[in-house]
């Protein structure tokens, strides 16, 4: 049993190796201000980055992505900027909400949230109504570069068909998996996920490409 548990931890940092060895870094996150990367984290929930990209590039023209404009925008004007998206009257809930939560708490200060401890933070952004644990870690790991390991539903996948987990496993617990196994590092962190997720789009589908996947053989 030791021996299963032992080759368990190190599949994990033996993972990462494999994948930048085959994919190399992949640059996470596709944004130039910090401000991008959460409405990126909050619209991305159930839809693909392109769409996301599309609303971005909306929010963008109409010269909206600033905390003062997303303040004053009503939530049905927002909600028509980032139509591509998808639930785009409840993610525009979700936006106003997030910009209330940082002129309330944070004074409308990015970086003072920045400077705020991590466990503090991440239960700060929880608290947002619509914030779930996925796009708070996002938020956290992306936006403000704290070390925290963000989980997803590819990251699930990998982990049960490589034997890592089995059973239902809820979000803490996977996320635990990776924490006590790698060194704390942010970088490291941003480059392992986004590395699951390239991998599962590729490879780790719904109807696997095991054959010519990276981690074949683990």
């Amino acid at each position: 049993m030791n021996k299963v548990i032992s080759l368990r931890r190190r599949r994990i940092p033996l993972m990462y190796k494999r994948l930048f060895a085959f994919y190399g870094p992949q640059k996470w996150w596709p944004a130039k201000t910090r401000l991008e990367v959460i409405v990126g984290a909050i619209l991305t929930q159930n839809t693909n980055w392109g769409n996301v990209e599309r609303a971005i590039v909306s929010l963008q023209r109409e010269n909206l992505l600033s905390l003062e404009r997303l303040r004053k925008i009503s939530s049905s004007v927002l909600a028509r900027h980032i139509r591509s998206c998808g639930y785009y009257n409840i993610k525009a809930r979700r936006l106003k909400n997030f910009v209330d939560f940082v002129f309330c708490q944070y004074d409308g200060s990015l970086e003072r949230m920045r400077r705020q401890p991590l466990v503090r933070l991440r239960e700060h952004i929880l608290s947002v109504n619509g914030v779930g644990p996925e796009t708070a870690d996002s938020i956290l790991l992306y936006a403000f570069r704290k070390p925290i390991f963000v989980v997803d539903a590819y990251t699930q996948r990998i982990l049960r068909r490589h034997g890592i987990i089995n059973g239902p496993q809820d979000y803490h617990q996977m996320q635990q998996i990776f924490m006590r196994r790698l060194p704390r590092e942010p970088q490291l962190f941003n480059e392992y996920h986004a590395l699951l997720v390239r991998v599962g789009k590729d490879y780790c589908r719904t109807q696997p490409r095991c054959g010519q996947c990276p981690l074949k053989g683990l």
